[in-house]
């Protein structure tokens, strides 16, 4: 029993705050010292049509269902009162499980381009596809709540709302995430470690304001790397530099 909560407050009092700690230090250290690399390193250059079908869909989504937690935990209240007529309740849950899906569809096509097309892949580094794996399983860890568990909304204004906000005020209270299933457990886990390697990530483009991603141009990133000189071009410069 003793190595059980020791593993609770290991990963719902603790890790949160490591968390924390590498997202503003490592956010902060980037900003302050290498604002240069507040970028995504676009690939639409590379290819485009299913860049715009893939990161369209997902940016859209995931920033309403980030937006739609962050007023969870803000007005767990209204919330739940918003919650008490039955359709205004189907209305928030069918949404945010549109968003959801929305996000999931549009980035597991992202993936996919990455491996299918051959410059794209030249581009992705190791770390990219352990990050790009991690978000893609926290969106359908989300999904797989929302479909399983129904009125997430009301419980997590319940439940989740109040330990997030018992973290803000550093009294952890894990009580009663503990009892919660595996699979909300492990969604909730996946939140933490996408915040902790955000600074280090792709991800850290958001830190960019403004960032109007949403209205804008579509903007084309091109990518110069030198071209290898093939050995009659050597032999074309030798001779005329013997020639001089």
């Amino acid at each position: 029993m003793n190595d059980i909560i020791s593993s609770d407050v290991l990963l719902y009092a603790v890790l949160p705050y490591v968390a924390l700690t590498l997202f503003l230090v490592g956010s902060a250290e980037r900003v302050l010292n290498h604002p240069e690399t507040l970028t995504s390193r676009s690939s639409q250059f590379l290819e485009s049509r299913q860049h715009f079908w893939a990161m369209v869909p997902f940016h859209y989504g995931i920033l309403l269902v980030v937006a739609g937690h962050f007023v969870a935990i803000a007005m767990p209240r209204a919330i739940l009162g918003w919650n008490a007529s039955a359709l205004r309740l189907y209305i928030l849950e069918a949404s945010g499980l549109a968003f959801g899906l929305l996000a999931a569809g549009g980035l597991a096509l992202a993936i996919v381009r990455r491996a299918s097309v051959p410059l794209v892949r030249a581009t992705t580094a190791a770390f990219d596809w352990i990050v790009l794996a991690a978000l893609l399983a926290q969106l359908v860890t989300g999904v797989a709540v929302a479909i399983t568990y129904s009125w997430g909304s009301s419980w997590f204004a319940i439940v989740a709302a109040p330990y997030l906000l018992s973290l803000a005020r550093m009294r952890p209270d894990i009580g009663a995430i503990v009892g919660l299933p595996v699979l909300v457990k492990s969604h909730l886990l996946g939140a933490f470690l996408l915040v902790g390697v955000f600074p280090f990530s792709r991800l850290v483009h958001v830190l960019q304001v403004p960032a109007p991603y949403l209205w804008r141009r579509p903007q084309v990133v091109r990518w110069y790397r030198p071209r290898p000189i093939a050995a009659g071009e050597k032999v074309a410069a030798a001779s005329g530099r013997s020639r001089g």
